[in-house]
């Protein structure tokens, strides 16, 4: 991964596991993270972010699950989504894109302290 970093605040309610998960999957559906680029591996982001092994390897697994990396003995783990759709036909969001989207808009607006109504009135508000 020679993109933009992954940062852990460890200030922030969020825990670090779902800060690296909704960076990364922000960073591979925005396409700044393209399809079959290698990320580092969970020893190498683990020892750079200063934390647990186990912190990022979960949210690796979770990452996977939803099908944005894919992880295969030998090759690493890589970003697993084609984020361009051919020209001829025109780009539809995959419903994981969609929901890990909500998911990192959702964390970073309760880092932000708000609660559940003034989120759906931001997207509501967003909407129209």
């Amino acid at each position: 991964m020679t993109g933009p970093a992954v940062r852990v605040d460890t200030t922030s309610p969020v825990p670090p596991y779902e800060q690296i998960r909704a960076q990364l999957a922000a960073l591979i559906v925005a396409g700044r993270l393209i399809e079959n680029e290698r990320l580092p591996t969970v020893r190498q982001l683990a020892a750079d972010l200063g934390l647990a092994p186990g912190t990022v390897a979960r949210a690796y697994r979770e990452l996977e699950a939803a099908e944005l990396i894919r992880t295969r003995r030998g090759a690493g783990t890589r970003a697993g989504i084609r984020v361009a759709a051919p020209p001829s036909e025109p780009q539809r969001p995959h419903p994981d894109q969609l929901a890990a989207l909500a998911r990192d808009f959702i964390s970073a607006a309760r880092a932000l302290g708000a609660g559940t109504q003034a989120i759906l009135a931001a997207v509501r508000k967003a909407l129209e």
